[in-house]
């Protein structure tokens, strides 16, 4: 099911590789061609409803969780039984106050009282290389601390949604290193004052930790061939992207090889381009045809530059353009021993007129 649901976008994609595809247009009439019960995981980052407008689009506080729940409920009916709704919202002040905005909190508690979603668990994302905001607060009056935390809120339609914990694993500390390694002289197997249970099995090699629902993870692309090439080519890189260890995590975390996942406010396209190389099926649905042409970049990131400008030229100057990426190199990457990379693409498809 899920290619067909991929090859149904066969005429209108901006480009593709034997993954995925990249499609400009408004995610909410997009996920509207999309059957029920059709994709795995749908995880993304919306404009934040901040009170200064962006340059990638953002909604008004007063208006914003109404406008999102438009796509919610939309996401709800193309997810499968057992799939997952990964949304990351940073927070946001009141206009002209140092007082927090609730309205992240408010789009959670209307989703699941309103639409029926259940909440499977909440997230926080701790960015360390987050710079100090609001300035006038944190910089100026120096009467707030820096907001360097993201809400994830991670839903579903069942109360058991797929999830594998142990595909999520962290390292040992060092001290549960060494308990493992002599687990009689680092502890006894008791009941706790706390009333936890402690048996001889805490002393267990288990492969790795349980990670918390705190997710440390810098965001810091400074050095990406994405970023280079932005800088190369003269235009400016998406101002609001989320590192790939975030969509890492969650794509690991809550899908199988093969499985399908869908952001609907892709951007610079960062999950599409890690489903990849996790071995998932992908759909990136993006409003902005410049985002989204420049997001190509992340896939041609093993190709000499002088190669690369004529392809994003070609997206970005005629927006009837379709790159086809058919073919492919197998390379040591990040996540996996061997992923796909796009090696060469073909020349472009022109859409047949409306």
């Amino acid at each position: 099911m899920t290619l067909k649901n991929i090859n149904m976008f066969e005429k209108n994609f901006l480009y593709k590789t034997k993954k995925g595809k990249a499609i400009v247009g408004d995610s909410l009439e997009l996920m509207k061609s999309l059957p029920e019960n059709s994709v795995n995981l749908v995880i993304t980052s919306p404009p934040f409803a901040l009170s200064r407008p962006k340059e990638y689009g953002n909604k008004d506080q007063a208006d914003y969780v109404d406008w999102i729940l438009e796509f919610t409920k939309e996401v709800k009916r193309i997810i499968t039984d057992d799939g997952s709704f990964v949304i990351d919202l940073g927070g946001a002040y009141e206009k002209g106050t140092p007082i927090r905005s609730l309205y992240n909190f408010r789009l959670l508690i209307r989703m699941c009282d309103e639409q029926g979603w259940k909440l499977a668990e909440e997230f926080f994302w701790y960015n360390p290389a987050k710079l100090p905001s609001p300035i006038e607060w944190v910089n100026k009056r120096k009467i707030r601390a820096k907001d360097s935390v993201n809400t994830v809120w991670w839903l579903s339609k069942s109360d058991f949604p797929k999830a594998d914990v142990k595909k999520v694993l962290t390292e040992y500390s060092d001290r549960m290193k060494k308990l493992i390694e002599d687990s009689a002289k680092y502890y006894t197997p008791k009941k706790r004052p706390s009333g936890h249970d402690i048996s001889d099995r805490f002393g267990n090699d288990n492969g790795g930790a349980i990670p918390s629902n705190l997710l440390q993870i810098p965001n810091t692309e400074s050095n990406s061939k994405y970023l280079k090439y932005c800088k190369d080519l003269g235009i400016k890189g998406h101002p609001a992207r989320f590192p790939s260890k975030l969509p890492e995590f969650f794509i690991k975390f809550l899908t199988d090889e093969g499985d399908l996942v869908l952001d609907i406010f892709a951007g610079s396209n960062t999950t599409g381009w890690t489903a990849q190389q996790l071995n998932r099926k992908w759909l990136s649905f993006e409003l902005d045809h410049q985002y989204l042409s420049a997001s190509v970049l992340r896939f041609l990131d093993k190709e000499p530059f002088e190669d690369v400008r004529p392809k994003y030229e070609m997206l970005q100057l005629d927006k009837n353009a379709q790159i086809d990426a058919e073919g492919f190199l197998k390379q040591s990457v990040l996540f996996e021993p061997e992923a796909i990379y796009i090696s060469t693409i073909a020349r472009p498809k022109r859409r047949a007129n409306a």
